[in-house]
């Protein structure tokens, strides 16, 4: 499992980039960069050669070998590996052909998924490369970001999947998650194999390896952890990885990637301590799932495309089941349609290798066609929040109640304290040059005997939001004074951005509202008791109490979609206008969740040292839905991606605990005053039903083929198709709308349009009723309305849409398939329509 990865080959790397990175600069051509080079030939995955030239003869006399595609298992076989040291001998030896004598060098050789390889080269090399019959594709690397103690109860597994499938002791037993993240903290007992005196092996279908380095040293993994690796060529040949910050190895000096890891298959009943406050104990939703790690994205400067293909195609080489990537592009890659880029092609092909793919939505929101993850065999999760939520509040001596944020005790049993602004309790003979003292960094600028036995009054101003103050060190200044505890006023600078409870080691409070800090900072000034000059301070007349926010609430409004929860539907594209592909799949909780965090992170300062952290985006609902995709992959080993995806997207709640509609955030600045009804725009299907997704009578199968049917069906796309794929595009093409997704979108209806979708029965025999809601403007039909479907077989379901009216904008609708044995498939529907007289004829 473990294999020795020496610090003198990142040296000679690292030499190697130097020396031809001086040798190219100083060409005349134009600057090198980093390019994602593809060729014709297929990967380990697609196909392999009964009668390969080993000796390479084909390269240098530019012949091509006769391919023969066959189903292949996912874990490399020993031809496969032959395959893949010839690919990589095949990459080399085409460079040195076609760029003979240039300086140039190779990042990476990509063999399994994709052929190709990543290169630093310059313009006029990419245009000889280009020109090769060998070359499908060269595109410009990227850069890409980072996008439980309760939501195991909230999603109801303690008493339904967890059960169902023996408890959470067996919960995702066999099933192998790869995470494609910042790494993890393998020393975190979220992690560790010694929880359980049960037989725990290593799934026999996986192969990866766990590297070791001075800080992932030997013994790192185990039978929890099974797998760690790393990947960073594409940043360290810029010259922006910065070894100060992080590391050359899986280990996570981040927290991201140890957290979402955690999310999907942490171990069961971990105490979370946090700030010396216990707040319960934390579990994955699959935590008996085994978890591999390939580390692509830093704490310095992110992450590039080329570095997240090669650990994608390192992750599928290694038979990984599932593959979680909180991640996304920084932007749509130049030059490239919406889905044919090299991160989203390299998914494609784990898909058609049986591995279902989870990739956060984004925290781009709330604006409409803001997600970052569109393709449609990817399963895209958007952000929710669930029940639980922790307020904290502050008494004021005039008995007016302030709400705020922090994980913190209160004052001693209800006692009243002075409260003493940090603007007022300078050191005499203090030469004030830092003009943010009343931030409490700096203990030595503010009199100990004003602050002593009092609280501290401080301002939380955008310098906290940039970092460049903290929570912390306010604590450790009131601390080091002797104050009682901590109570921030909101800075009016400090406009619309959100709180999160922030974890304190004694009494404190930040006030989010700028408006509520302005009442405090009211009181406050109106009890100063001032000599006869109105200069001095002679006494400080104002008083509170910190009630304190150790203690959840929970509310009966969740779920509802989070006001930075990107939506769909997908974006514009280069080749066609909307894509008829509903986005996101579903939602699932990612606000406020706790989850294990790296000892050695630096990404959260108010968690720095801490084991777990409270973290929100759509970064934590994505490894929600991998764990519980886990368990379906346990119940149904031969589901596929698209099955799964189907089984978590038809049984999805579109209500909330109180049984209304779920609610989405309009706005980004007081988002809960802001709200309407969620569309599927919002949160795709609805909520992830746990439960109900591991027992969903129908479900709607997709197969690569269909996928690049689909491809192949935008207009123009037959070169890039066969580029990245090696297939040609035949006669039979679809839209989005045509593929049988538990979604229908239609982005522009022309008066009518005949849609099908095929449903196949996992469960007993059944009958199943047919109901729906049209959208507005629309009427809807749907053939049969009623069947009987045996266990296996298919039925096909035709829906007939006719344009009512006239309409600019998105209209709703939903297909219910209601099974006498209780199963219920549901599908939304989006429509935009346009009926005959206003179409004009060109």
């Amino acid at each position: 499992m473990e294999r020795g990865i020496y610090w003198v080959h990142l040296m000679v790397l690292v030499f190697c980039f130097v020396w031809s990175w001086i040798r190219i600069s100083c060409q005349e051509d134009d600057a090198a960069a980093i390019y994602i080079v593809t060729l014709k030939q297929a990967p380990v995955a697609g196909s392999f050669y009964n009668n390969y030239d080993m000796s390479l003869n084909s390269v240098r006399k530019g012949a091509t070998e006769t391919l023969n595609t066959l189903n292949k298992p996912r874990n490399i076989s020993s031809s496969d590996r032959r395959y893949s040291s010839y690919l990589v001998r095949y990459h080399n030896a085409l460079l040195r052909k076609v760029l003979k004598g240039e300086n140039y060098l190779k990042l990476y050789s990509y063999h399994y998924l994709v052929n190709g390889f990543a290169v630093l080269i310059t313009p006029p090399q990419v245009e000889k490369l280009s020109r090769r019959r060998e070359v499908a594709n060269v595109a410009l690397d990227f850069s890409v970001r980072t996008a439980t103690t309760h939501t195991p109860q909230f999603l109801g597994l303690p008493r339904g999947a967890w059960v169902k499938e023996g408890g959470p002791e067996f919960a995702g037993e066999g099933v192998v998650i790869g995470f494609i993240d910042t790494g993890i903290d393998p020393t975190h007992p979220s992690f560790a194999d010694d929880i359980s005196e049960n037989q725990y092996p290593v799934p026999a279908h996986f192969s990866g390896i766990c590297e070791v380095t001075a800080d992932f040293p030997s013994g790192s993994c185990n039978r929890k952890l099974i797998g760690a690796r790393h990947f960073a060529a594409s940043a360290i040949t810029r010259g922006i990885f910065n070894a100060s910050q992080d590391y050359a190895s899986p280990f996570d000096a981040d927290g991201h990637g140890t957290h979402t890891a955690s999310v999907a298959a942490g171990n069961h009943g971990i105490p979370v301590i946090v700030a010396g406050h216990r707040f319960g104990n934390a579990s994955g939703m699959a935590p008996r799932a085994h978890i591999a790690v390939y580390k692509a994205l830093y704490k310095s400067f992110g992450g590039f495309a080329a570095d997240v293909v090669a650990a994608i195609d390192q992750a599928a080489q290694d038979g990984v089941d599932i593959i979680n990537l909180s991640i996304t592009p920084n932007r749509r890659p130049l030059g490239l349609a919406t889905f044919f880029n090299p991160i989203d092609m390299a998914l494609l092909s784990a898909v058609k290798a049986g591995i279902f793919v989870v990739q956060a939505a984004g925290n781009t929101g709330p604006s409409p066609k803001s997600i970052s993850s569109f393709s449609p065999w990817i399963f895209t999760v958007g952000a929710a929040a669930h029940d639980r939520i922790y307020n904290n509040s502050i008494i004021l001596g005039n008995n007016i109640t302030i709400s705020g944020v922090g994980l913190a005790s209160g004052t001693h049993k209800g006692k009243m304290y002075t409260l003493v602004a940090a603007i007022h309790a300078l050191n005499n003979d203090t030469d004030v040059i830092d003009m943010y003292f009343d931030e409490c960094q700096d203990p030595s600028l503010l009199n100990q005997e004003l602050v002593h036995g009092n609280l501290l009054v401080c301002t939380y101003s955008i310098r906290f939001v940039l970092g460049l103050s903290t929570v912390k060190q306010a604590f450790e200044t009131a601390k080091n004074l002797s104050a009682v505890g901590v109570i921030f006023n909101m800075d009016a600078s400090v406009v619309g951005f959100q709180l999160n409870p922030t974890p304190m080691r004694m009494p404190g409070i930040i006030i989010p509202s700028p408006d509520d800090s302005k009442i405090l900072l009211r009181y406050y000034n109106s009890s100063l008791v001032r000599d006869a000059s109105m200069k001095k301070i002679i006494n400080f007349g104002g008083v509170a109490r910190i009630l304190g926010g150790l203690k959840p609430n929970y509310i009966s409004s969740a779920p509802k979609v989070m006001y930075y929860s990107a939506r769909g539907p997908d974006p514009e594209d280069s080749f066609l206008n909307d894509a008829d592909i509903m986005k996101p799949n579903l939602i699932a909780p990612g606000n406020l969740i706790w989850a294990a965090w790296s000892s050695l992170a630096t990404d959260s300062a108010e968690f720095e040292g801490e084991n777990f952290a409270m973290i929100s985006g759509t970064s934590m609902a994505a490894p929600h839905i991998a764990g519980l995709a886990a368990l379906i992959k346990q119940k149904f080993p031969k589901f596929s991606p698209s099955a799964i995806g189907s089984a978590l997207s038809t049984t999805a709640s579109v209500h909330d605990r109180q049984g209304g509609p779920i609610m989405a955030h309009r706005a980004y600045r007081n988002p809960d005053l802001n709200q309407s009804p969620a569309t599927p725009f919002d949160m795709g299907s609805g909520f992830v039903n746990a439960t109900a997704a591991l027992n969903p009578g129908l479900i709607f199968d997709s197969e690569f083929s269909d996928f690049l049917s689909f491809l192949c069906g935008i207009n123009g796309s037959s070169p890039v198709v066969l580029n990245y794929t090696g297939q040609s595009c035949g006669t039979y093409t679809i839209t989005g709308t045509d593929l049988n997704l538990p979604a229908i979108t239609i982005a522009f209806l022309n008066q009518s349009r005949t849609v099908q979708r095929t449903v196949t029965n996992m469960a007993a025999n059944e009958t199943y009723n047919v109901g729906w809601s049209s959208p507005f403007g629309v009427s809807v039909s749907v053939t049969p309305n009623h069947f009987f479907i045996g266990k296996g077989q298919r039925q096909i379901l035709t829906v007939l849409f006719n344009a009512t009216m006239n309409s600019s904008i998105a209209s709703f609708g939903r297909i219910g398939l209601y099974g006498s044995n209780g199963h219920i498939s549901t599908v939304p529907l989006s429509v935009i329509s346009k009926i005959a007289s206003n179409i004009t004829n060109s």
